[in-house]
């Protein structure tokens, strides 16, 4: 309802006009279908998982997944929505993962009658009440103190779960059972399907809670605070109280995530606070996208599977991910969810099919150099390992002899070759995009004139 003020005498000439006020109206808001369309199919593909995936590596990889996807959008709450890039994440999903498997052991001996589907709310407490805690100096100060003083928080966890093993075990850790007489519904949670479906649960409440949560004034106020603080704090706001609250609401949901891997792995030890989980939250959630709401969940889909699946082709893994942390920083630093996004935008505009060719081609000539870099990746791993290579390198199920020039010699030149088609089929690519981004605008540019 808009109501118009009153115009004082002689504005209109020379007459008092009369106080008019619209009558109140009411306009039916249709549903967002698109919206309940994306969360149901999320839903969906939640409970259908188990089922399209039955092997047990499937099971422990979802499981995994599922807990991981809190953690990352947990963290991007900080470093995607807040700007805030802290290097000490784990301490918050491991300290919420040691309070987890305390209270199971707890509600093991009868002395905590818990069940154990809310034991993630305690992992969850904790991790609130340690960002309540070590959030309050660290939100001081933004930018780079911000993420000295989040690595020295984490290094400093990370030194005490060494020297209280009371509470944290030592370099055994803290083990646990899952399966105690406190339980819900007649489930005892033994089976590992069960620990998915809560696993799964929790997923999803919480990924809508933190999607809530970016719609609310907070949450704006946080994007607003991330881009133009100084503006903010003239127009009345304290920054560091906005900042302050996100690393709280963040603390809330690592905890819950920790807890997961007490509950899943039953065993939760001093590398949970360390500094290499905390480089990983903040690696995967960078190349899954930070900019986008969902691209931490693309993060944590890529952390499993990377850490698990192919740290099983190649002890070498790590190098691999470096290579790809450097291409995506270089050629696509807003992650893959940019790349889905762009990608959606030439689609919609009906561009997309004048660019497979470029796609094809920039595939294959990376495909080669790919293949020529991970040839010379294995050589150099397995001679730091074996210094003599006599026994050749196992590569794509052929034997590389290292004793011969002619290996030498082939790798060189399939990575030149791969290189210079790379080069030439990513020039090509830029000039096709840039033609069709041209159109695109032409296009937008024509709809709003008309």
């Amino acid at each position: 309802m808009k109501t118009l003020p009153d115009q004082p005498a002689g504005a209109l000439g020379g007459r008092a006009a009369p106080a008019r006020t619209a009558s109140a109206t009411y306009e039916w808001q249709p549903y967002d279908v698109g919206r309940w369309l994306v969360w149901g199919g999320f839903a969906l593909l939640l409970i259908v998982a188990p089922k399209l995936f039955t092997s047990g590596l499937s099971l422990t990889l979802l499981s995994q997944i599922g807990y991981m996807v809190i953690i990352c959008l947990s963290y991007n709450l900080l470093l995607g929505q807040g700007g805030m890039l802290s290097f000490g994440h784990a301490v918050y999903t491991g300290l919420g993962a040691f309070f987890a498997v305390h209270a199971m052991n707890l509600a093991s001996a009868g002395s905590l009658p818990i069940p154990l589907p809310f034991i993630p709310l305690v992992g969850g407490l904790a991790g609130l009440g340690v960002a309540a805690l070590l959030g309050y100096p660290s939100t001081k100060k933004a930018g780079t103190p911000f993420a000295m003083i989040t690595l020295g928080v984490g290094e400093l966890v990370a030194a005490m779960s060494l020297m209280f093993p009371e509470f944290f075990g030592g370099e055994g850790g803290i083990s646990a059972n899952r399966v105690y007489e406190a339980q819900l519904f007649g489930w005892t949670f033994g089976p590992s399907i069960q620990v998915y479906y809560l696993i799964a649960f929790y997923c999803f409440v919480c990924t809508a809670a933190m999607f809530a949560f970016t719609r609310t004034p907070l949450g704006r106020m946080l994007n607003a605070v991330r881009d133009n603080p100084e503006r903010v704090e003239f127009i009345g706001y304290d920054t560091r109280k906005v900042r302050y609250l996100a690393f709280m609401i963040a603390g809330f949901f690592a905890g819950i995530g920790g807890s997961f891997v007490a509950i899943n792995f039953e065993i939760v030890t001093a590398e949970t606070v360390s500094a290499i989980r905390s480089g990983g939250y903040l690696l995967f959630t960078f190349l899954g996208g930070a900019t986008f709401f969902f691209g931490p969940i693309i993060g944590a889909v890529l952390l499993v599977l990377s850490s698990v699946l192919l740290s099983e082709i190649t002890p070498a893994w790590q190098i691999y991910l470096g290579f790809v942390f450097l291409f995506m920083v270089m050629y696509a630093p807003g992650g893959v969810a940019s790349l889905i996004m762009m990608n959606l935008r030439v689609a919609a505009f009906g561009r997309l099919g004048r660019l497979w060719t470029a796609y094809l081609a920039l595939g294959g000539a990376g495909a080669v150099l790919l293949a020529a870099l991970a040839a010379v990746v294995e050589i150099v791993y397995q001679l730091q390992l074996d210094g003599s290579g006599e026994g050749g390198v196992k590569f794509f199920g052929t034997v590389l002899d290292l004793q011969h020039t002619d290996t030498w010699v082939g790798i060189a030149f399939v990575a030149a070759t791969g290189l210079v088609l790379f080069e030439l089929s990513r020039r090509r690519f830029v000039h096709e995009w840039g033609e069709a981004q041209s159109e695109i605008e032409k296009d937008i540019k024509r709809r709003e004139s008309m």
